[in-house]
């Protein structure tokens, strides 16, 4: 007993240092364990990769401003970085996990994050992103809410769901498995199913779906209206998200509140999250379905692919019953889908993480500085192997992080020569990167000209989503542009044969990456990084190199040998001392234990 009195004084102590040190902004601490454990999403039991032992992994929920710090031990048996897709590292792309900017994390490491979530609202999610570990889990949900003397357009909700949806394989992502099939030239084929929460499809359909799969139940109270965040953490399919009976208000998505619409079901494409607003308005007879089926594919073919949960009342009579709600009928008008996501608009009154209005930002009359025409096709042979391309160029991760080389110097890691246009000759392997202007104004128009949908994403940034449209774009399509109120986001579809184009801000300063979403093309080399550099050097625009950065390549010489140090990514001497502080705790229990 007398011990715990002691670390009660201890904790006390460490709580008052908090406010000393920290009178401003908010810490929160976070621990990931990342490791394999057995599960059975499908009916099968396999290999996924949890984090604290749980698929799906847990939910980091933060407020505006806050600084996060997640300390991640990684005990996998391959390397290990964590993506915080769609959450903007502001001044710290060192925080980003992805090869661009961080060498991975050794198995049986720790590491830990430490960014600000500067600025920023909204629904995103994390994920494993090397070795095409997120078609194995390791991925959550991340959410950060307004502060409190911010408004929301919206009636305080009577409660927050989390939905992670995406397809999946009973095949684990390893190379025995799902990349040994890439390496081999081989498409991955059609995917078994459909996960909601880690967990497979309700019986609604005995011939469809075998017995004994456990399902995701969601409960709810009658009457009550709740914010659904929806991720698509998939691999490759587009999902149409819709809940039996009940309307979806969309309200925002991707840090960005929306103009506030009905809708019956929703596209939701790889990498993508929204919010919507649900009242539970229906009797309670029984149970409603919630559906996750794929999207422009052969429907008949596919009918196995569906992700269905249970959403019961806490009142309800019954099970839920009869056919599922029927997905879009538009075999023959390949412009539904385009058209519902053309009416997705920017709240341009709300405010957002700022007292000011989103709306302030009046991007449409803003000089565009640089231009980028960036084209993919389906995968071809360069050099004797089958790669994906952007422009001509299949991408190339170098043993150096570009972000390390440019902090130490180190020639010859990467070209600044990405073409503005898609190149004429012959594909290429190259770590080519695109080298853009501190505040610029960059236009990226997306091409696909392949036969399947892909979704973009731009690490570090939200960007105005200002057009799409089927054909080959040209200098005339800007007359079609939405300068007023298109979304800001940071993920977008390209549907096949088509375009998109959106408009970004470059006050970020590191190396970002701007990638397909679809983890099969990606794992093929379609990205590149944008590099933006402030001429002027100063840690107003960019943190110094965190104090635990991993070295690894050319720099390799550099890496010490892993020690309590290792675990500290804070800058900052009270910073360091508080986590200090924690770990000492942690011990403490762990002995007496």
């Amino acid at each position: 007993m007398a011990f715990y009195r002691v670390l009660a004084l201890f904790v006390v102590y460490i709580a008052l240092l908090v406010n000393l040190c920290f009178a401003g902004d908010p810490f929160a601490f976070f621990n990931f364990e990342v490791s394999y454990i057995t599960a059975s999403p499908l009916g099968v039991p396999q290999q996924v990769i949890a984090v604290n032992g749980k698929f799906p992994g847990p939910t980091i929920n933060v407020t505006t401003n806050y600084n996060v710090v997640v300390n991640v031990r990684n005990k996998l048996d391959e390397s290990l970085l964590i993506h915080w897709s769609g959450v903007q590292q502001r001044r710290s792309s060192w925080q980003d996990g992805v090869l661009g900017t961080n060498c991975p994390i050794p198995p049986k490491w720790n590491w830990t994050y430490q960014f600000q979530v500067k600025d920023q609202i909204g629904s995103f999610f994390y994920f494993p992103s090397l070795h095409f570990q997120r078609a194995s889990g390791g991925y959550g949900s991340f959410i950060i809410n307004n502060r409190a003397i911010i408004p929301i357009p919206f009636a305080t909700p009577d409660g927050d769901i989390t939905i992670l949806i995406g397809d999946w394989y009973t095949r684990n992502h390893t190379v025995s498995a799902l990349r040994k099939a890439l390496d081999a030239g081989k498409d991955l084929g059609m995917p078994d199913g459909v996960v909601i929460n880690g967990k497979g499809p309700y019986q609604y359909n005995t011939t469809l779906v075998p017995d004994g799969i456990d399902y995701e139940t969601i409960e709810v109270h009658p009457g009550k209206t709740y914010r659904i965040r929806v991720h698509n953490v998939g691999i490759s399919t587009s999902l149409n998200f819709r809940i039996q009976n009940h309307n979806l208000l969309l309200a925002e998505s991707e840090g960005s509140y929306t103009v506030q619409q009905n809708y019956t079901s929703l596209d939701i494409h790889v990498g993508q999250s929204f919010s919507f607003l649900v009242t539970m308005d229906q009797n309670a007879s029984s149970d409603y379905y919630i559906v996750a089926s794929a999207r422009f594919v052969n429907e008949s073919q596919w009918k196995r692919v569906t992700g269905v949960a249970i959403l019961h009342y806490t009142n309800s009579k019954g099970k839920a019953h009869g056919p599922l709600p029927d997905a879009p009928n538009d075999e023959f008008d390949k412009t539904f889908s385009m058209n519902q996501a053309r009416s997705i608009r920017w709240n341009v009154s709300a405010s957002g993480a700022r007292p000011n209005p989103q709306g302030s930002f009046r991007y449409g009359s803003i000089n565009v500085t640089e231009v980028y025409v960036l084209k993919n096709k389906p995968p071809e042979m360069i050099d004797g192997k089958r790669r994906a391309t952007l422009s001509g160029i299949s991408y190339v991760n170098p043993s150096t992080p570009i972000r390390l080389a440019d902090q130490f110097k180190v020639k010859g890691v990467y070209k600044l020569d990405f073409p503005t246009k898609p190149l004429t000759g012959a594909p290429r392997l190259e770590t080519s990167v695109i080298n853009g202007t501190y505040r610029g104004f960059m236009e990226i128009i997306l091409q696909n000209n392949d036969t399947k949908m892909h979704t973009y994403h731009l690490n570090g940034y939200a960007f105005f989503v200002v057009g799409m449209d089927y054909g080959e774009w040209t200098e005339n399509s800007r007359g079609t542009y939405n300068k007023w109120d298109g979304i800001a986001r940071s993920t977008t579809q390209v549907y096949p044969g088509a375009w998109t184009a959106i408009l970004v801000s470059l006050d970020n300063v590191g190396v970002w990456n701007l990638r397909t979403e679809n983890l099969d093309s990606w794992y093929l080399g379609q990205e590149t990084y944008v590099r933006v550099v402030n001429p002027e050097a100063t840690n107003k625009t960019e943190f110094p190199i965190p104090d635990n950065a991993l070295f690894c390549g050319a720099l390799n010489h550099m890496q010490k040998p892993q020690d309590i140090s290792a675990a500290m990514a804070i800058t900052g001497n009270g910073s360091k001392l508080l986590f200090t502080l924690l770990m000492i705790i942690s011990a403490m229990v762990s002995l007496f234990r």
